[in-house]
């Protein structure tokens, strides 16, 4: 049978590494069956919660589905890099940042919705997440970080929000699904290859001030035979 993991509700912070390969060490308990949260499939974090921390969750690969609750503000670094059979997830419109790396190699995630209250995503955030088939940012978001979504091999659909200022460096490298991408006049700043590799793309739209740099934000794409529209 599925089993759940319920953490002590006198938590405030999942802490760095708590959970790291599954490994227990509770700050106002101890749980004797170390391997405890490598048995559990779900995992139910308390409203007491107001942070996840680094490494939190790293390789817990027995995670399918995890729910964060509104106390929660930050998911920090790492916090949930390399859970492989993490499928879903669900961020609440009280987080506004994703940390770096908090989701990287979780490489069963199908879907995840991203809030509102979103102003950034940081660095590799969701790189190498290959199962996502495409992504909505909300109108929040401001930055989308360098590697977020590099080598996410099966994203068809990206849609960047009108608020961004900035694309990182690599921020969609080696996207080899993605078929269009729309970049709004609001994103002043796109880093290098942040496109590259990307060789199933058939339209770009993207501001007028990139048309000088076109070649290196789309590094090792064949842009003859792409529509290219400079708005």
């Amino acid at each position: 049978m599925d089993s759940l993991f319920t953490i002590s509700l006198l938590y405030e912070v999942v802490g760095k590494k708590e959970f790291q390969q599954g490994l227990i060490d509770l700050v106002f308990k101890k749980v004797k069956n170390k391997e405890e949260i490598g048995e559990n499939k779900y995992i139910q974090i308390p409203n007491s919660v107001t942070s996840i921390g680094l490494d939190a969750f790293y390789n817990c690969n027995s995670l399918t589905s995890i729910t964060i609750p509104n106390s929660v503000t930050s998911i920090g670094y790492c916090a949930f890099n390399s859970c492989n059979n993490l499928t879903s997830i669900t961020i609440p419109n009280s987080v506004t940042s994703i940390g770096c790396y908090s989701f990287r190699n979780c490489i069963s995630l199908t879907s995840i919705t991203i809030p509102e209250s979103v102003t950034s995503i940081k660095n590799g955030a969701f790189y190498n997440c290959k199962s996502l088939t495409s992504i909505i940012l909300p109108d929040s978001v401001t930055s989308i970080g360098y590697g977020v979504f590099g080598n996410c091999e099966n994203l068809t659909s990206i849609t960047i929000p009108n608020s961004a200022t900035s694309i990182g460096y690599c921020a969609f490298a080696d996207c080899n699904s993605l078929t269009s991408i729309t970049i709004p006049n609001s994103v002043t700043s796109i880093g290098y290859c942040a496109f590259y590799n990307c060789n199933s793309l058939t339209s770009i739209i993207i501001p007028e001030i990139f048309k000088s740099r076109i070649n290196e934000i789309f590094k090792d794409v064949d842009l003859s035979s792409i529509k290219i529209t400079y708005i």
